[in-house]
């Protein structure tokens, strides 16, 4: 049986990763990527958003500003960009797709 919870944030971080790749190298606040989220997951709220970003930067992949306002700037590093472009191995806890073009 699949763990539809685990598979929610595993997947919404693979795509935190994409979004934030395609706002490089400039990255997005919270607020931008909330709404990219709730496109797939439209209950995401901005402590689920936050908690995955957090993960994201606790594996050493995404740089957070945390805003006096209250809001987060993220962006990639240099990490990230390997993972997205595939040219790393993609660490547990994110649904990366496996790569099927040479």
């Amino acid at each position: 049986m699949t763990d539809l919870s685990k598979a929610r944030r595993e997947n919404m971080r693979w795509n935190l990763l994409n979004a934030l790749n395609k706002a490089r190298p400039i990255g997005a606040q919270d607020e931008l990527l909330l709404t990219v989220i709730q496109s797939l997951y439209d209950d995401c709220t901005p402590k689920e958003l936050h908690s995955e970003l957090e993960y994201l930067k606790d594996r050493d992949l995404v740089i957070i500003d945390k805003q006096p306002s209250g809001h987060w700037h993220a962006k990639l590093n240099s990490n990230g960009v390997d993972v997205v472009d595939y040219t790393v191995h993609c660490p547990a806890g994110i649904a990366r797709p496996s790569k099927y073009w040479n």
